[in-house]
Parts: C-alpha cells; sequence; structure tokens
C-alpha cells in the first residue's frame, strides 16, 4: 500500500502564541524531512506545550511515529489530532493509514468514510477504501472503489493495477491481464505490474514465465520484501525448496509482518512433514493477517497429516466458505463423514 501520510504547514502568525506555534511547526517538519525523529518530536512537543490541543502538532507527532513503524503510538497521537479537531481530513486520512497497517479495518473504513462525508470528492479516500476492502476479502467491493476512484482520475496507474489484482483474486485471469497491458503502456516502469502478472502465471501453473515476471518485478524493486515471497513461492511450486526457503526469510527479514511470507513457510515445513512447525508458522500467519490467502485450506493440511481429522474439516469448511476452491471431492468426502 502506498502511504499517503500527511503533515501540515502553519501559514498564520497572528498573534505571538501563533508565531510560536508556526516557529516550532516549521521547526518540526524540516526535522521530520530529514528524518531526524526525535528532534522533530521535541518539536512537536513544544508547539503542544504552547497549544496542548494544536491538531497539527498532533497529526505531525503521529507521523513521526508512522515513519519510525510504530503504529500504536502513531494511532494515539492521530486520535488525539481528531479530539481536538474532528473534520481534520489530513488526520483522518493519517489514522485510516494506520489502522490499516495495524489490520484494524473497519476502524479505517469508518475514517475513509467520514472523509468522503466531509469532501465527496476526494479520489484518494475511494483508492484507500479499495486496499481495504481487498485486503478484507470483500473483492466486489474492492473493485467499485477502484473503479470510482479511477473514473475521477484516469491515468492514475495505482488504481487500474490494483483493480487488475482483485480481478486475479477473484480468478478472472484474461481480465487481469488485460488490465495490466494497459498500464504497463502507460507506466512500464511500474514493478507491481510484472507482479502481478508473475501472480496469475503462478496460478496458472506456468512458473518459468512467473519468475521471468517477478525478476522483472525485483529488477525494478530490489529486495522489495512481497516480490520476494513471491519468487519463494514460485520455486516452492517448482519443488526448488532451498531457493524457496532463502527468499522466505528474506522476505521475513525486511518485513517481519508479512502474514504471507509466513504462511509460505508454513507450506514448505507442510512439505517437509514437520506439522508442529507449520501449524506454528500457519498460526503466526493467521494472528498477523486473519485474511491472507488460502490460509485455512494449508492449516486443514497440516491437522489431517498431524492426525487431527476433526481441526482439518472445521479449517476446510471455513476454506470453503472464502471461496479458496482448494478442497479436492476426497476431503470433502472425508469430511461429511
Amino acid at each position: 500500500m502506498k502511504k499517503w501520510i500527511f503533515i501540515l504547514l502553519l501559514i498564520s502568525c497572528a498573534d505571538s502564541k501563533e508565531s510560536k506555534l508556526q516557529k516550532f511547526l516549521l521547526k518540526g517538519n524540516l526535522a521530520l524531512k530529514e528524518r531526524n525523529f526525535d528532534q522533530a518530536s521535541y518539536y512537536y512537543g513544544e508547539a503542544i506545550k504552547v497549544d496542548n490541543c494544536f491538531a497539527d502538532a498532533w497529526n505531525n507527532l503521529g507521523t513521526v511515529y508512522f515513519e519510525q513503524q510504530r503504529y500504536d503510538l502513531a494511532l494515539e497521537n492521530y486520535e488525539k489530532a481528531l479530539t481536538c479537531s474532528p473534520d481534520f481530513i489530513y488526520a483522518l486520512f493519517n489514522h485510516a493509514n494506520t489502522a490499516y497497517e495495524l489490520k484494524e479495518y473497519y476502524k479505517a473504513l469508518d475514517d475513509l468514510d467520514k472523509v468522503i462525508r466531509l469532501k465527496p470528492d476526494t479520489v484518494l479516500a475511494y483508492f484507500t477504501q479499495g486496499l481495504v476492502f481487498t485486503k478484507m476479502r470483500e473483492f466486489n467491493k474492492a473493485l467499485t472503489a477502484f473503479e470510482k476512484a479511477e473514473s475521477m482520475d484516469s491515468n492514475n496507474v495505482d488504481y487500474l493495477v490494483n483493480h487488475a489484482t482483485v480481478q486475479y483474486y477473484l480468478g478472472k485471469y484474461d481480465v487481469a491481464k488485460e488490465e495490466l497491458s494497459r498500464a504497463v503502456k502507460i507506466r512500464p516502469e511500474e514493478s507491481n505490474i510484472y507482479n502481478t502478472l508473475s501472480l496469475i502465471e503462478t496460478e496458472q501453473a506456468n512458473y518459468s514465465q512467473a519468475l521471468e515476471l517477478v525478476e522483472k518485478a525485483l529488477t525494478l524493486s530490489p529486495r522489495q520484501p512481497y516480490f520476494l515471497n513471491n519468487r519463494g513461492f514460485i520455486y516452492l511450486s517448482m519443488n526448488d525448496y532451498e531457493k524457496a526457503e532463502q527468499d522466505i526469510n528474506d522476505s521475513i527479514g525486511l518485513d517481519p509482518y508479512n502474514a504471507w511470507a509466513y504462511r509460505n513457510k508454513g507450506i514448505l515445513y507442510l512439505i517437509r512433514r514437520d506439522y508442529k512447525s507449520a501449524e506454528r508458522l500457519l498460526k503466526q500467519a493467521l494472528d498477523i493477517d486473519p485474511f491472507v490467502d488460502k490460509i485455512y485450506f494449508y492449516l486443514g493440511m497440516t491437522y489431517l497429516n498431524s492426525g487431527n481429522p476433526g481441526l482439518a474439516c472445521v479449517a476446510f469448511k471455513k476454506s470453503e466458505e472464502r471461496g479458496d476452491r482448494m478442497l479436492t471431492a476426497d476431503l470433502i468426502k472425508a469430511c461429511n463423514k
């Protein structure tokens, strides 16, 4: 997800108080731009001492924590900004983005609904809604949100690529490929295009093509943890377990909160028949992100192979309810006995 985080500049110098607020805010913004987080925090704190309900400073202090990936603290500060100024659109956006990072998707949607009520023509609100709905597997709602954003800004490749990604999740591979081919004509250097094309080829078991495409994505965005994890899954599908493990571990090292990487590592241990480790990793993925794809199917297979058919069937039922389309006739029959 692109992080649309806003900081505010105060331009009024109406009186001594306002002059102090402006001075501290501008100094804080300069420090934040230079990623001197301690100094930025100090200046925003000084502004808050002058006015303890100075929403701009609370908002920008939240961004200091957001940039450090200290999302709980960021959320607290954005909430203080909103307590002082409930209709503060930039703080609402920042609060939504932080809630997204914390997997608090309903909270993010509530923020975005408020933004749209305040300013219905805010294209970024619809785009962010699409991202949230995608994470929640509310794919039809995600498509609608991305289409609304694209109708307001048709030249933005991000909207088109994310729309195509949802088509991939829905299994509409030809539609997704057509949309991505349009995107590549607009911005051929966009790495997410090639990563999504790689996902489609992987799903269709065209592993050589998938590998070429994800390599192109990594050439454009080296060490991108999601791309590394996806390449790891391709290697996993090609039975090249050593390379798969290396990529998946590298992905976790770069982003220890990527549920997909823990899922893939769990699958690797499932293949190796280390069911205890597989269960631990798959549950870890589920704890990080309950919406991670096909997680209940692989958890069910782990339970089944470790001698827990009852738990396996519970997991398989959840997999079917999510529309994973992974169960074989034999598995369905076994759970219906």
